[in-house]
Parts: C-alpha cells; sequence; structure tokens
C-alpha cells in the first residue's frame, strides 16, 4: 500500500484528494497547508489528517502530490527528492528554469519516479485523436477562458498556454529554431493575452493563443498534415479527422472532389470518444509507473522542456513591451 501525502489543497489539491480516495493500493497519510481556514474546511470535508508542519506528512508518506503555488512547488519537490519520495507535481514543475535545472538533476540522481501535472496529455479527445496525428506541418491553437484571480500568481504562458506547448513538443520530434510572441498585461501584474508563433527545425509551425480574459470559454487544437486535418476540442471531448478516405473508414461521411490531378475521396472521421476522468487517468498511470517501474507519463524532462520554451516566450514579450 503506498500512502501519499498531498501538498496544497486549494481548489486543484481537493480535486486530487477526491480521485487519490478512489486508487486502489493508495492510502492518503494526509495533507499539508498553511491555510487554518482551508485545512479546516478539508479536514471535516474528507477526514484527512491534517499536518501542521510539511516535514512531518513528508515523512509518513511514499509519494508527494505537490498542488500548492507554484512558488512552492521547488523547495517542496527538493525536499521529497532528497527524502527519496515518489513526485508528482502541477505544472509548472517550478517557479525559475535555475529551479527546474535543479530539480531534473535531483531526479535523476535519484532513484524515483517524477509526473508533471499536464493532465490535457489525458484527455480523452487528445488520446483518440493523436493516433491519427504523423509529422503535423501546420498547428494551430486557441485556449481562451473567463479572468479568475486563481492562477494570475504566472501568466497566461505558464497558467494555460503551457498544456498546449507540452502537447505540440510531445508530437513535433524536432528542436525549436525560431519563436515570436507578442503579450498584453490587462488585469492583472502579468500578461493576460498572448500571441505565439514557434518554428521548429523540420519546418513544421505552431501559432498559439492564449487569454484568461476572454468573454467565452475555448480550448481547441488543430493539426494540419499531408493528406490529413485533425481537429480536437479539449473542452467539449470531441475530435475530427478529415481525410483521404481508406477502406476502414466505412462508416465515415465521404464525399469526392476533383483536385485538379484526378478525383479523390475525402472522408469526415469522427471517432468516438470514451467519457473519462482526466485527473484521475493522470494519478492512475503514476502509481502504475511507480509499481511496475516503468517511465512516467509526463517525465521531468518533458516538464523542463514545457518550462524551457514558455519562459522563452515570456523573454520575448519582456522585450517587445512598450518603455
Amino acid at each position: 500500500m503506498l500512502r501519499v501525502g498531498v501538498f496544497g489543497v486549494g481548489h486543484l489539491g481537493k480535486f486530487h484528494l477526491n480521485n487519490w480516495k478512489s486508487i486502489k493500493g493508495i492510502t492518503i497519510a494526509g495533507f499539508f497547508d498553511p491555510s487554518d481556514t482551508i485545512s479546516a474546511e478539508v479536514a471535516k470535508e474528507y477526514g484527512i489528517k491534517r499536518f501542521e508542519k510539511a516535514d512531518k506528512l513528508m515523512d509518513e508518506c511514499d509519494i508527494v502530490d505537490i498542488a500548492a503555488p507554484t512558488t512552492y512547488h521547488f523547495d517542496i519537490c527538493k525536499t521529497a527528492i532528497l527524502k527519496s519520495k515518489h513526485v508528482f507535481v502541477e505544472k509548472p514543475m517550478a517557479h525559475t528554469m535555475d529551479e527546474a535545472r535543479e530539480i531534473v538533476k535531483l531526479v535523476r540522481e535519484a532513484h524515483i519516479k517524477f509526473q508533471v501535472g499536464h493532465v490535457e496529455r489525458f484527455n480523452p479527445a487528445f488520446i483518440t485523436a493523436k493516433s491519427y496525428i504523423h509529422k503535423p506541418m501546420f498547428i494551430e491553437v486557441h485556449r481562451l477562458a473567463q479572468f479568475n484571480p486563481r492562477g494570475t500568481d504566472v501568466s497566461v504562458i505558464l497558467d494555460l498556454m503551457i498544456h498546449d506547448i507540452d502537447i505540440i513538443l510531445s508530437l513535433v520530434k524536432s528542436n525549436v529554431k525560431h519563436l515570436s510572441a507578442s503579450g498584453v498585461t490587462v488585469l492583472s501584474d502579468t500578461p493576460d493575452i498572448a500571441n505565439v508563433r514557434i518554428e521548429f527545425d523540420n519546418g513544421c509551425v505552431a501559432n498559439l493563443t492564449s487569454s484568461r480574459i476572454s468573454m467565452k470559454k475555448m480550448r481547441k487544437m488543430r493539426f494540419f498534415q499531408k493528406d490529413a486535418y485533425i481537429g480536437i476540442d479539449f473542452l467539449t471531448k470531441k475530435a475530427e479527422i478529415i481525410k483521404y478516405k481508406t477502406p476502414e473508414d466505412t462508416n465515415a461521411f465521404s464525399f469526392d472532389i476533383d483536385t485538379g490531378h484526378g478525383a479523390k475521396t475525402i472522408a469526415v472521421v469522427s471517432p468516438s470518444v470514451a467519457d473519462s476522468n482526466a485527473i484521475l487517468d493522470e494519478l492512475n498511470s503514476f502509481v502504475n509507473a511507480i509499481q511496475t517501474q516503468s517511465p512516467t507519463a509526463v517525465s521531468e524532462l518533458d516538464g523542463f522542456m514545457a518550462m524551457d520554451v514558455a519562459h522563452q516566450i515570456l523573454e520575448k514579450i519582456k522585450k517587445n513591451q512598450p518603455n
């Protein structure tokens, strides 16, 4: 039985507590949160022990789950790794690149499992569409959210866009050649809306727009590649593929089109997407990696690479700000 300790039981931490309770082979040792008010509410609602000192909880668990604000990630991660605890940490994995580099170094020197909470990797629409994505050459992303003061301790790049950066880096197996970015600070102290263009060595181009001051929510990603278009709606959990028809596309809507070089049959595929709980799935995958001694789904290096691109974007935006 693996014992888990949850560090930070705010909005996201509560989701983690709910999901840990349903995972086989797991017992919740307790939680740590500096807020007496939040801690009292959580202890009463969930019937889980509150530890008033983080070190005491650390000593009582095998897994450290970090859902605290980003500025606390590094200290908790470092302490946990040095105590040989397995670590699940929400994105971004650290506050600065120097902190992220040290975490990568510490994990490599330790015999532990480390996973970063890039939950969109477990979105069922993405999982369903992923098998259709092969060498995309143009990617368009829109991630829009209504304003919420929660999360504004970091920029919209590290709050929202980093989800899409992580997914794109996991699919485009090429180095970043050039990026350009513009962003605007509207309601918080950091950029609230940003547009980014990432160019890769293999010729792929990704355009990303993220906003946390939108009037509506949107989480869409579109992939264009040779012979196919793949659209993913992370919010409604739907996927659509438009491609040349193959014998396997027996139930797909299809039509003929004259390309100028002969007629082609186009299939519009709307694959069935199974309903699932992405947070539960990512925590389950982490536990499985520990139990089977297999690689984690989103490693410390994955988390580092997403952070690296995100911070390059922030530097570009900073340089483009008017004096």
